[in-house]
């Protein structure tokens, strides 16, 4: 029997997120989710007259192929996904498995290549620029494991926090959104974090439900050379395989002049990608309201309520500052009071203290009026 509440995601994914149409080509990448999900929304596709294209993805099986992956097979699985993505008009990639350390044993450089010659002609260039997209994240044991919930606490959590009011939450966005339209000069302060950078003449952009579920936050990106001081990330993150734990992030004139974390040496290999790598592409604000606490799978942690990331890497291409890089990796600093407060600065005024919005006009995205 089909969970009526996949129904209700499926439904919003086809028709909120990315608004298919008649004759709409929609790809569908299934990863580790089974076969309700992906059903549901094949059958809504179908219902709006567009055409499903499903796609499913084993993990440990792609780990195999990446072993012994060379820089030719490289380039021609990107090719040839990259010409079906150019036929595509939407992508929905659901994104599950039994396991989020599959590809941690992968050598790094394997990776670095992976993500240049598949990841951006594919994604990057093709899926992002050109296409309405959605991704999200499927409950699993491993999930919840995660999560330090039972299977049944964190399916109804993720139901919860996937399927809220994001039309109310798009509104409530739109203080913010113009608030930083208009800031220059952002200091972020925390626990071992002093940063300032301008965010002058960047866009920026709210995401609310339309290219992430779950979702929840706004993003901008700092002048390239701008930011100066440190940021010490309070949540984990999982990068390439591996749990990353208390980045530190040293920035001089925008380059990260010191990285450590608990494994220095594997944090460094991933800045040294590239030249951009050392360079941050975004910078954004988290209010979802069900998202309190790190779970170690990014797509939520970034949206959590009273959290800012900051973002070595690649910068988007509606909110540009000219920073390109194979990496995009996504570093979390909550600063609500279980993990220690934080104020957010705007032009040298309060505008978020230990989490809450503090100035009128943005009262509206504080937890009780967003649930």
């Amino acid at each position: 029997m089909i969970d009526k509440r996949q129904e209700v995601l499926a439904h919003n994914l086809v028709n909120y997120s990315i608004h298919v149409g008649k004759g709409d080509k929609v790809w569908i990448d299934a990863i580790g989710c089974g076969e309700q999900l992906p059903a549901c929304i094949i059958r809504e596709v179908y219902k709006n007259g567009g055409i499903p294209f499903l796609n499913i993805i084993d993990k440990r099986l792609e780990k195999e192929i990446l072993k012994g992956a060379t820089a030719e097979m490289l380039d021609m699985w990107a090719k040839r996904d990259a010409d079906f993505m150019d036929k595509m008009d939407c992508y929905i990639g659901i994104r599950g498995g039994d396991n989020s350390y599959e590809l941690c044993d992968l050598p790094e450089n394997i990776m670095q290549e992976y993500d240049k010659r598949y990841g951006i002609p594919v994604h990057s260039d093709r899926r992002v620029a050109h296409t309405r997209w959605v991704i999200l994240r499927y409950p699993t044991p491993s999930m919840s494991q995660l999560a330090g919930m039972s299977t049944e606490a964190f399916e109804d959590y993720f139901f919860d926090v996937c399927c809220l009011d994001y039309q109310k939450m798009s509104n409530a966005m739109n203080p913010l959104v113009d608030l930083m339209n208009r800031t220059d000069k952002v200091r972020i302060v925390a626990k071992d974090t002093d940063l300032t950078f301008s965010i002058k003449g960047i866009p920026a952009i709210k995401c609310d439900g339309a290219c992430n579920i779950p979702d929840g936050e706004v993003y901008t990106a700092p002048v390239k050379d701008s930011v100066n001081g440190v940021i010490t990330h309070n949540t984990p993150s999982i990068e390439n395989g591996f749990r990353f734990e208390n980045v530190r992030l040293e920035f001089k004139d925008g380059k990260i002049v010191k990285a450590t974390a608990n494994n220095s040496e594997k944090a460094n290999a991933i800045f040294d990608t590239d030249e951009g790598a050392r360079y941050v592409g975004e910078f954004a604000i988290g209010v979802n309201p069900y998202v309190t606490k790190a779970i170690g799978d990014i797509l939520f942690d970034e949206k959590i309520s009273g959290s800012i990331h900051f973002t070595p890497g690649c910068c988007y291409d509606d909110a540009p500052n000219g920073n390109k890089s194979a990496v995009h990796w996504d570093l979390v600093l909550c600063q609500t009071p279980e993990f220690g407060g934080g104020e957010i600065w705007f032009d040298d005024v309060l505008i978020r203290k230990d989490g809450r919005f503090i100035i009128p006009e943005l009262y509206g995205l504080n937890p009780e009026n967003l649930k």
